[in-house]
């Protein structure tokens, strides 16, 4: 053959993993290469630590509720004992999924080293101990991103940390500023908070989780400051300094008012940016941006045999989507059949508690684009497992077609709203209507029961007066009509 290669993954994250499997699973010669360690980002510095310390956190949370019904709980916490079982986590799921061994013995070679391109087949391999040169029919570029620090005034002076170092932390800051109130500042803002330190956010929208639905990101505000959360949003943030008592302060303006907040560790929790400035896509001739390479809807580059996948094109920065662009660019390359990522059923999940998740459209997107919807809402404090869980704060909202009952998009506040959302995006992918999903038993008590009872809704709102008249003279019923009035009426 003229390449030593068939398949030749750059990376060796959720994306590079996914993709170097399927390669070998489908008997091509396949050589995965990555800088650091297997996992990537979400194994070592996101998901992995990330919902560790979220379970911590709320453990230490039912603790504190513990009290009011008269248990004898300790206050003292122990930090570096929940960062030592973080970490322990962190290395039992590298070890579980991540370790070299399990993809060798699927018969991918792997070598470690940072990889370049000499040109749009061949990939330089540079480590410790020399470099060296091999080549491929297809790669996949799969090295994922890095946080992204914006060009603060001083922050270049100040000891700050990212998702990269925040797992690090031996001993626990008394207080904590984060910027930035998307999901990895929002989530990491009520870990630590929970934990016992005071934080505060600062973020220039006015409003947290900017991509989420206002009214139940609205909600789940109103929560977090129950928490203890302090919040400065619509935040200008003009400068980071730090002091002679070694305090880190943030100086802005909220409006025309000015402040100065002193904190004892920040936290940039600023987005993500593309890893790709140090592969010479310019050798290889791909095109790219300064935000990420360039690719189609079949993660194809410019370059035919070459495709991206993952955080490094910029399209969604989820581990799942990782998964599922891998998918996509290997079904292309190597069995030549023609499969597209599926950019209408993308599920969105921030796991503070309670979760908030959404999929398909939102109702601005669909107000934007004039798609006739109608709403339908199911509260969680008429889940009776969320009763009985001590659980009632959420909602769920769906919008979908008046009459077929098609689902066009769906929104949860409320415990186990990651997981929910899985069947609104199942039903989505596959045509499932709200009537098929009412139709559908779901256990109970269970919280999947709410999905059916918010889809029960649709039976509810389109009951109409008429229809019981002309029901109750075909048969001869004796009841009264109910009031049908009432758009938001739940059952």
């Amino acid at each position: 053959m003229k390449y030593e290669y068939d398949l030749l993954v750059i990376g060796g994250g959720a994306a590079g993993l996914t993709a170097a499997g399927m390669g070998a699973n489908f008997g091509a010669k396949t050589l995965m290469i990555e800088a650091n360690k297997l996992g990537g980002d979400c194994t070592w510095h996101g998901c992995i630590p990330s919902k560790t310390l979220l379970h911590a956190s709320k453990i230490a949370h039912n603790i504190n509720e513990a009290k009011q019904f008269g248990f004898d709980a300790d206050d003292n916490l122990d930090f570096k004992m929940v960062m030592e079982r973080l970490r322990e986590t962190r290395q039992d799921v590298y070890e579980e999924a991540d370790d070299p061994q399990i993809y060798r013995n699927m018969g991918i070679d792997i070598a470690f080293g940072r990889a370049s391109f000499v040109d749009d087949h061949t990939v330089n391999i540079k480590t410790d101990g020399g470099e060296h040169e091999t080549s491929a029919r297809f790669i996949i570029i799969a090295t994922g991103s890095k946080a992204m620090v914006p060009p603060i005034n001083g922050l270049d002076k100040v000891s700050y940390h990212t998702n990269e170092t925040i797992f690090e932390l031996e001993e626990q800051p008394n207080h904590l500023a984060i910027i930035g109130a998307g999901p990895i500042g929002i989530e990491m803002a009520q870990a630590f908070q929970r934990l016992g330190t005071q934080v505060t956010v600062f973020d220039m929208q006015d409003r947290i989780l900017s991509n989420d639905d206002p009214e139940l990101t609205n909600m789940l505000y109103d929560y977090l400051r129950d928490d203890g959360l302090n919040f400065k949003l619509g935040s200008e943030i003009n400068s980071v300094s730090q002091n002679s008592d070694n305090n880190i302060v943030v100086s802005g303006a909220i409006g025309e008012e000015a402040f100065q907040h002193k904190t004892d560790s920040l936290l940039m929790a600023t987005g993500r940016t593309a890893n790709h400035k140090k592969l010479d896509l310019d050798n290889a001739g791909i095109n790219y941006t300064k935000k990420d390479i360039t690719v189609n809807d079949r993660c194809r580059t410019n370059k035919r045999h070459i495709y991206a996948v993952g955080d490094v094109t910029g399209r969604y920065q989820f581990t799942h989507m990782s998964e599922h662009m891998a998918k996509v660019a290997v079904t292309n390359a190597l069995l030549k059949i023609p499969k597209k990522i599926d950019n209408k059923h993308v599920p969105w999940s921030t796991y503070t508690d309670p979760e908030l998740a959404h999929v398909g459209a939102t109702e601005k997107e669909l107000q934007q684009q004039n798609i006739s919807y109608k709403t339908y809402r199911f509260p969680y404090d008429k889940i009776d497992r969320a009763i009985t869980d001590g659980a009632t704060q959420g909602l769920i909202k769906i919008f979908a077609k008046k009459m077929s009952g098609k689902i066009l998009g769906a929104t949860i506040l409320g415990k186990q709203g990651g997981d929910l959302i899985s069947e609104y995006a199942l039903a989505m992918r596959n045509g499932v209507t709200l009537r098929q999903i009412a139709d559908t038993i779901h256990p109970y008590p269970s919280y999947g029961l709410g999905a059916r009872r918010a889809a029960d809704q649709w039976y509810v709102q389109n009951q109409s007066t008429w229809m019981v008249k002309l029901i109750k003279w075909v048969f001869g019923y004796r009841g009264e009509v109910p009031d049908l009035t009432d758009e938001n009426r739940i059952l």
